[in-house]
């Protein structure tokens, strides 16, 4: 009885009725989830099919379902920031760990590099007007404007948590993200046709076993009956498939914002929130490290560009230098991914010595990064372990077959330790959460004389407490506090720097058009060219996503470090 008058008190907690309450979430989300599986359906049979000969869709049909979809989707965000505007109590709670000012900066870089594409290709199709569907030439007018109004959506509203309409924000929502999706997969499918296109073209003269796309399929993409004999078409016609690496990725950040804007909807957040997030200066942001790290990623982002120039002229050349290229790009790419493997991880050695506490708050857009990172390495792990068969069983006795080895196993090595470093370090907390069991050392307080402060050296063997009454006012000018740990936050700075740099011409060169993986004959001899580019096709736009995505993860953890 006893027990049960003391527990008594404890079971009160429905006092914070007073505050509002989180309404069920369930229903909502599986509406708008169905929602958007059965248009991704749709858009996804129409794409695949308009990819494959002798099945009768067009990208003229694609077109048209895209366009639909992106007038729909800018409306419903029309009538989201009106709402929004007009009713001031739609949004009383914004999650500031949504929408991070890079992941909003990449969006409109992107973002512009896409309104540049659908100029390019606006223009391309304005040359032979007069034998192109007119869904053609609104298909990029259409996806400039939808561009524009969601970029500025997106930074406007990414941290909203909303309280209005919430079954019809969550189909909007799920909409929007499903429109991208489906964008992302016309532009994916429409590059690695084009690429097919002109790799099964490249090597006709030397096999005629692989079997090429249809010609009327490719020239109905490439602008059907109508020729392309101008200048200025062709710089239009090749510069649309150069922005194509932006535009694939301006839809998979915005797919990611909306669907942590999705997660917030309804979302109740306390007063005193626990914010782990910053806002450091740009004067800051790039202090407190070592140089090492961005002195060396940068000159592997140099050395990685002329490698890519270098292979790309030599493979598209006619002398016969594919093996040279090939030797170069695959030595280089193993130094890159051998030194990248090692420095993520020493960061997750480093981790072990860390005192700070892991955050374990309810957080969206962590959450997300993490599913992300780990999904979309699944796309490189499937051809590196297709290549790593290939080469063991068909046990080839060339050059190429040991680098292509050795190129599969580290970049497995590489995906799993660099995936190990960003997810511990999203889930540390800020510097100063120090653990509460391990009572913190006294902190070192010094009073010194900035006249004879150049003497002292940098960090003092023995420091000593001194009472400031026994100092002179005049000579304490200075109170400088010894950080604990100073050198291993410059050292995971200088980590996230370098793999970050490193990522960047990783994502280059796969993302304009380096192809080893047909150049190499090791697993097309082995698999077959068409089973080979299937698995490709598929799983190398993940990979390709992958080291953005792991951009702007080491980016936050460069910033939180």
């Amino acid at each position: 009885m006893s027990e049960e008058l003391a527990t008594g008190p404890k079971e009160s907690p429905p006092a914070p009725r007073a505050g509002p309450r989180e309404v069920w979430k369930k229903g909502g989300r599986l509406l708008s989830v169905l929602l958007a599986v059965n248009v991704l359906l749709l858009a996804c049979t129409l794409i695949s099919g308009g990819a494959f000969n002798k099945v009768a869709v067009y990208d003229t049909d694609v077109f048209a379902l895209l366009t639909t979809m992106m007038l729909l989707a800018a409306l419903w965000i029309l009538f989201y920031l009106l709402r929004t505007v007009r009713c001031p109590d739609a949004v009383p709670y914004r999650d500031a760990h949504a929408g991070p000012i890079w992941l909003r900066g990449g969006l409109v870089l992107f973002g512009i590099c896409t309104l540049v594409m659908d100029v390019f290709k606006t223009g391309y199709y304005s040359s032979f007007f007069e034998c192109q569907s007119a869904i053609k030439i609104l298909h990029p007018l259409t996806q400039a404007v939808f561009v524009i109004i969601q970029t500025y959506f997106l930074w406007v509203s990414a941290k909203d948590c909303i309280h209005i309409h919430l079954d019809l924000t969550r189909c909007g929502l799920m909409f929007t993200l499903t429109t991208n999706l489906a964008i992302w997969m016309a532009a994916v499918v429409d590059e690695s046709v084009h690429q097919a296109y002109f790799q099964s073209s490249s090597h006709s003269n030397a096999s005629h076993s692989h079997p090429s796309p249809d010609p009327k399929r490719m020239g109905n993409r490439l602008g059907g009956d109508c020729p392309c004999n101008t200048v200025v078409c062709q710089v239009f016609q090749q510069g649309y498939f150069y922005l194509y690496p932006f535009n694939i990725e301006y839809n998979l950040f915005a797919s990611t914002m909306l669907y942590v804007m999705w997660k917030n909807v309804g979302r109740l957040l306390a007063s005193s929130t626990h914010d782990h997030s910053h806002s450091p200066s740009w004067v800051s942001l790039f202090q407190e490290t070592f140089f090492a790290g961005p002195v060396l990623g940068l000159m592997l982002l140099m050395l990685g560009l002329a490698v890519f120039i270098i292979y790309g002229v030599q493979v598209s050349g006619e002398g016969g230098h594919t093996q040279q290229a090939l030797v170069i790009y695959y030595s280089f790419n193993i130094v890159c991914l051998g030194l990248m493997t090692l420095v993520s991880l020493s960061g997750s050695v480093i981790y072990r010595f860390d005192r700070r506490t892991m955050d374990h708050h309810k957080n969206p857009t962590r959450t997300l990064d993490v599913a992300l990172l780990m999904g979309a390495a699944l796309g490189q792990y499937a051809i590196s372990y297709y290549s790593i068969v290939a080469v063991v069983v068909g046990m080839p006795r060339d050059m190429l077959g040991v680098l292509s080895l050795a190129h599969a196993l580290l970049m497995i090595a590489q995906h799993t330790f660099q995936n190990a470093f960003i997810i511990e370090s999203l889930h540390r907390g800020p510097p100063g959460a120090e653990l509460h069991g391990i009572p913190p050392r006294e902190p070192c307080l010094t009073f010194a004389n900035l006249d004879a402060l150049h003497t002292l050296p940098a960090c003092p063997a023995t420091p000593r407490c001194v009472d400031p009454s026994q100092i002179d006012p005049q000579e304490a000018m200075a109170i400088i506090l010894a950080p604990r740990g100073h050198w291993r936050r410059r050292y995971l700075k200088d980590i996230s720097l370098f793999l970050l740099l490193c990522n960047i011409i990783l994502w280059i060169m796969p993302a304009f058009g380096a192809r080893p993986h047909f150049s190499n004959k090791v697993e097309v001899d082995f698999y077959g060219y068409s089973l080979w580019a299937a698995i490709v096709n598929i799983c190398l736009p993940f990979g390709i996503f992958y080291r953005m995505h792991a951009v702007s993860s080491l980016l936050e953890v460069y910033v939180l470090s």
